[in-house]
């Protein structure tokens, strides 16, 4: 009996030393279980999108679209295993909550059983040889025998909640184990698809260093709006001027060509120079671009008209895991790409109809100013340590909140 018990708080001592080990990473058992379920319902999004992109990659008949295509599936798969691994963090972090929770409560439970064992001790420590040579000592050993026979069962009946949390720790750590697999497998296929990513990016760097001169001197003048902005805001207004001038010229009918001769191609019209580009623009959209994504998987930090520094926030901020792949929000032209007063690195994607987004807070960015980008394609990643990253939508200048086109 004396075994069972001194067995019993030894293991209870053993599973509340082992609950206390894993720090919890959430504030509250409701946020964490919040970004489980986030973390759960982007995981499916970026499978979804790159099950998509792979499909358009192998119809695309055109080497430049199915690069694009391909780039945009990888990139949704590294943010695939990114919301894993924030999926497997949170798991973990319930876990420990409730092994924290565990540990305090089988604390409360042993101190009655610490009692009730040093108090059987007490009467058990004469034994029975020596108990004879006194009067009436056998009738108090007899005494003692039935009350120990009817205690055990009490005992065993009182210890039955501790007993069954003690086997709920060694539960949870069984599922910490499992929940810490699942998160070293989901960093694995992290690493395993950035350097797919990166070698995507690789190839695609050789195959456009011919048009690099054109490039080049868009990413000058933009560098040069850059400079000439007084804050972010400002900036961002040039480049929606300048986007505006050359919308304008692009709708500018071109020269009109020499009619073609009596039966040659052609010859029932006249097909103008500048229509073509203005088809290739699109049309304008008024409700926004769509798809719409967020660009990068994580939690939200600052929601839309928030406040921010004794200001409303423009825009959205979200933290994800360190390194994130950071992604086009929709379809458009990359009109800034590097970094800014403060901001860090940031990029910001004309849309047509007169949408623009601003992402900031990148450690690096990949796109090159003048680069057509499809919604979903990579342009950069998120610093170390704990990152946020601020998504800004404007239409005609006004700040909108992402979320009302956000998918």
């Amino acid at each position: 009996m004396d075994r069972f018990i001194l067995l019993l708080i030894a293991v209870g001592l053993f599973a509340a030393a082992a609950l206390a080990q894993a720090p919890v990473m959430f504030d509250n058992a409701d946020e964490t279980r919040a970004a489980l379920a986030q973390a759960l319902a982007e995981r499916r999004a970026a499978q979804a999108r790159s099950t998509q992109f792979e499909k358009q990659a192998s119809e695309a008949e055109d080497a430049a679209e199915r690069y694009a295509a391909e780039a945009a599936a990888t990139a949704a798969r590294v943010q695939q295993a990114e919301a894993g691994i924030a999926a497997a963090n949170a798991r973990i972090a319930m876990i420990d909550r409730e092994r924290l929770a565990l540990r305090e409560e089988i604390g409360r439970q042993q101190r009655p059983v610490v009692r009730l064992t040093a108090a059987l001790q007490k009467f058990a420590r004469r034994p029975v040889a020596l108990a004879v040579l006194r009067p009436g000592s056998v009738k108090d050993v007899v005494y003692l025998r039935a009350l120990m026979h009817d205690a055990v069962p009490q005992v065993r009946e009182r210890t039955q909640g501790l007993r069954d949390r003690i086997a709920r720790g060694r539960e949870l750590r069984r599922e910490q184990l499992a929940a810490t697999k699942v998160l070293a497998t989901e960093e694995s296929a992290l690493a395993e698809r950035r350097k797919e990513l990166a070698e995507l990016e690789t190839g695609q760097r050789l195959a456009a260093r011919a048009a690099g001169s054109t490039a080049s001197r868009e990413a000058d003048r933009a560098l040069a709006l850059a400079e000439q902005a007084r804050d972010l805001g400002g900036l961002v207004d040039e480049l929606d001027r300048a986007a505006a001038l050359r919308s304008e010229l692009a709708a500018l009918p071109g020269p009109v060509m020499r009619p073609p001769r009596p039966r040659e191609p052609g010859a029932s019209g006249v097909e103008l120079f500048g229509s073509a580009n203005a088809d290739a623009a699109g049309p304008a959209q008024s409700d926004g671009p769509s798809p719409y994504i967020l660009p990068v998987t994580g939690r939200l930090v600052t929601g839309f008209g928030a406040s921010a520094g004794g200001r409303a926030s423009n825009g959205l901020t979200l933290a994800p895991i360190a390194g994130a792949q950071v992604v086009a929000p929709g379809a458009g032209r990359i009109a800034f790409a590097g970094a800014y007063r403060g901001y860090g690195r940031i990029v910001i994607v004309e849309h047509a109809g007169g949408w623009t987004s601003l992402i900031t807070g990148l450690a690096r960015a990949d796109a090159k100013v003048g680069d057509q980008v499809a919604a979903g394609a990579p342009v950069g990643v998120a610093g170390p340590g704990r990152p946020t990253i601020t998504l800004e939508l404007r239409k005609a200048g006004e700040p909108v909140n992402p979320l009302s086109l956000a998918e």
